[in-house]
């Protein structure tokens, strides 16, 4: 006998009256809530669409000298961008995440390159049924162009998390984080996200040509802004700027007809329906080394001498920057310290 059954039958008639049945009705509504679990998609991340999506993905770099003059690779090697791998996912599973550590095949991608262990890490994850499908370009040799590749996205993986490297960098790369396709019962029709450099956390280099110097300990992946890391020597070190121009920069589209029906597109075509940016001009204001020590003073001593003092340029200005002060100093010395002439 169930603990619901007793006071009912403890209850005389007059007490069955339909206030009680509707209080009797609520509660039991409430149990078979609690054990048959929520109705509603959990964060809003469920896709009840009912059928797969295809996308075309195009990736644009847009890296130019002009809005990132600081220190920009021409050569050994130039400005590039490594292969892009997408990976479609379910509210399970996580590519990468700013603020948490990067993963071996993280780490081997974004100071080498290498999809391997990345490929690996998804297909581990495909067996646990978090993973749909993975998606590989090949690499853009100039740090302005563009790859692309077809998505075919399935309601049970709405999800998108992706990952490009910057070539040369020590452990940079630029992607997108869980991107969700479907809302609701839709597929959403047209996607465009900026793209801003991540710091991996596996490598302490400042530069793009930085030598390989391993963070010990590592530290979580992070956001490279104008400002931070806080350091002159640091290439995206714009103190002028609140924040760096985009990157580079991803556009989903989503494709009419039957999923798997189009023709996928090449790498490194621009397709018709994406015109070019027009790049912005980031001020790079000139910097100079400290004043190196006062020379002796020269001069007859009767009359007073002096003495010079000089510095060089680090870091030549460009895009109407704050142009290079004096590199020479003279001053008076007092006699006492005068060199006489033989």
């Amino acid at each position: 006998m169930s603990a619901l059954t007793v006071p009912i039958r403890m209850m005389s008639s007059q007490h069955l009256n339909c206030g009680w049945l509707q209080q009797l009705l609520v509660v039991l509504l409430k149990l078979c809530f609690t054990f048959a679990g929520p109705l509603r998609p959990l964060n809003g991340t469920d896709c009840t669409a009912k059928g797969p999506a295809s996308y075309i993905l195009v990736f644009t770099g847009h890296w130019s000298p002009q809005a990132f003059p600081k220190q920009y690779p021409l050569f050994r090697p130039p400005a590039q961008w490594s292969k892009l791998i997408a990976v479609s996912h379910n509210r399970h599973f996580r590519l990468w995440e700013d603020g948490a550590s990067a993963s071996a095949g993280v780490q081997i991608f974004a100071e080498l390159g290498l999809t391997v262990e990345l490929m690996k890490e998804a297909k581990e994850a495909r067996k646990r049924r978090t993973v749909g499908a993975m998606y590989r370009t090949a690499g853009t040799p100039n740090a302005i162009g563009h790859s692309s590749t077809e998505l075919l996205m399935q309601p049970r993986n709405p999800m998108l998390s992706m990952l490009v490297k910057m070539i040369p960098s020590p452990d940079w790369f630029v992607g997108v984080d869980s991107i969700n396709l479907c809302q609701g019962n839709q597929w959403k029709q047209e996607v465009t996200v900026d793209l801003h450099p991540y710091d991996a956390g596996t490598d302490s280099g400042f530069t793009f040509s930085s030598p390989n110097f391993p963070s010990n300990p590592r530290e979580n992946i992070t956001k490279i802004t104008s400002q931070m890391p806080n350091h002159p020597a640091n290439s995206f070190y714009y103190p002028r700027l609140k924040e760096l121009p985009p990157i580079a920069s991803i556009r989903l589209t989503r494709q009419s007809g039957s999923p798997g029906r189009q023709t996928p597109m090449s790498n490194h075509i621009l397709p018709n329906s994406i015109s070019p940016q027009r790049f912005s001009v980031t001020p790079l204001d000139c910097e100079v080394s400290l004043w190196s020590s006062w020379g002796l003073c020269l001069g007859p001593c009767s009359r007073g001498g002096v003495r010079h003092r000089t510095r060089y340029i680090l870091l030549r200005p460009a895009n109407a920057g704050t142009p290079c002060p004096e590199l020479e100093e003279q001053a008076e010395c007092v006699p006492h310290s005068c060199m006489k002439r033989q």
